[in-house]
C-alpha cells in the first residue's frame, strides 16, 4: 500500500528517495498524528519513526515557509542527533522555501537568537538548549503548531526531563508527538504536563 493523502511534494520526495510504501508503524501512526491528537508513537529501531516524524511535521506546515516564528519544534538528545536529523529533514525540504534551523548548546546562544529572529519554520534542538532560548526570549512560540520528540527514550535523564516539562509550560496549545523505542512510566507521566489525552500507537 502506497502513502496516502500526503502533500504532493512529500509524495514526490518519497518517490525520489525510493520509499514506496509505509512501514507498519507509519501506516498506523501517520493518520492519528494528522488528526491533531497528542500521540505516543513507539516501536523498535528501523520501524520508521523518524520518517513518520518528518512527514507529519512537513504535512502540518504544508511544505512551505510562513511567517518568522517557528511553526514546528523537534527535540532530540544532543548535537549529533540535531545535525543528523537536520540532514534527514533537508532531503524533504531542499526543493521548497522551508527554513530549517539546527540548534545545540555548542553554538553560542546569541548567534542562535539572532539567526532564529531572521525567520525559521522548523527548529531542531535539544531540551536544555530550547529551555535556555526560552529563558533569554530567544524564540517565539506564538505560531507553534507541533512539537515532536525523536527517540525520546533519553528523556528519562533528569536534566532533559525537567527541561522538557519546564519548556512545555511556556508553550501555548500545540500538538505533541513523542517517538520512543519503548514507553517507560516516566515518559507516560508527561500526560500530567503536556501529553493530555494522548493516543498510543505501536507497531
Amino acid at each position: 500500500m502506497a502513502f496516502k493523502k500526503l502533500n504532493p511534494h512529500l509524495l514526490e520526495r518519497l518517490t525520489a528517495l525510493a520509499i514506496e510504501k509505509p512501514t507498519s508503524l507509519q501506516k498506523k501512526s501517520i493518520p492519528v498524528i494528522k488528526s491533531g491528537a497528542n500521540v505516543y508513537c513507539y516501536g523498535p529501531k528501523e520501524s520508521g519513526k523518524t520518517t513518520a516524524l518528518i512527514l507529519t511535521t512537513l504535512q502540518k506546515l504544508q511544505c512551505k515557509a510562513e511567517g518568522n516564528a517557528p511553526r514546528a519544534v523537534v527535540v532530540v538528545e544532543n548535537k549529533e542527533k540535531v545535525l543528523e536529523l537536520y540532514d534527514k529533514f533537508f532531503e524533504y525540504t531542499k526543493y521548497t522555501d522551508m527554513r530549517l534551523y539546527a540548534s545545540y548548546k555548542e553554538l553560542h546562544i546569541d548567534i542562535q537568537k539572532s539567526e532564529i529572529f531572521e525567520g525559521i519554520d522548523v527548529l531542531i534542538t535539544t531540551p536544555t538548549t530550547l529551555h535556555k532560548l526560552f529563558l533569554l526570549n530567544g524564540v517565539s512560540t506564538s505560531q507553534l503548531k507541533i512539537c515532536s520528540i525523536d527517540d525520546g527514550d533519553f528523556l528519562i535523564q533528569k536534566s532533559d526531563y525537567t527541561a522538557m516539562v519546564t519548556v512545555s509550560q511556556s508553550i501555548r496549545k500545540c500538538q505533541y508527538v513523542l517517538y520512543a523505542e519503548k514507553l517507560s512510566p516516566k515518559l507516560e507521566r508527561f500526560e500530567d504536563f503536556f501529553m493530555e489525552r494522548a493516543q498510543y500507537v505501536s507497531e
